[in-house]
C-alpha cells in the first residue's frame, strides 16, 4: 500500500469555500466509483484557510496515468472537474491545467 499527498489552493472567497465544502459532503456517485476503480482505497481532504491537502492510500494497481486515462473517458468526471475549477486555483509553478500537485514527503515518524 502506498500513500500520496497532494495540495491545491481554493479561490480565497469564503462563500466559494463554503460551496466547495458542501460539494464534498456528498460527492456524486460516479465520482466515488471513479476514485475506487482507479485503485484509491482511502482518501481524505483537509483544509486550512484556502489551502487543501489530499491524502490518498492506493493499492498496487494505482497509477496517476491510469487515473487520468479513466477520468478522460468519463463524462461525469469531466463535468465534476469543470465544476471544481469554479472553486480551485492552480498553485504557483503549476503547468497550465494542472490542479492537485504531488507533495514530497520530508519526514516520517514510525
Amino acid at each position: 500500500m502506498k500513500t500520496y499527498c497532494l495540495t491545491l489552493d481554493l479561490i480565497n472567497d469564503p462563500e466559494l469555500i463554503r460551496e466547495y465544502e458542501k460539494c464534498h459532503q456528498k460527492i456524486w456517485p460516479e465520482i466515488y466509483t471513479s476514485i475506487k476503480n482507479s485503485g484509491i482505497t482511502k482518501m481524505q481532504i483537509y483544509r486550512f484557510s484556502n489551502r487543501l491537502v489530499m491524502r490518498m492510500e492506493v493499492n498496487d494497481t494505482f497509477s496517476f496515468e491510469y487515473k487520468a486515462a479513466l477520468d478522460a473517458e468519463n463524462e461525469r468526471v469531466q463535468e465534476w472537474e469543470k465544476l471544481m475549477w469554479k472553486y480551485q486555483q492552480a498553485l504557483p509553478g503549476a503547468k497550465p491545467g494542472e490542479k492537485w500537485m504531488l507533495m514530497t514527503q520530508i519526514f516520517e515518524l514510525e
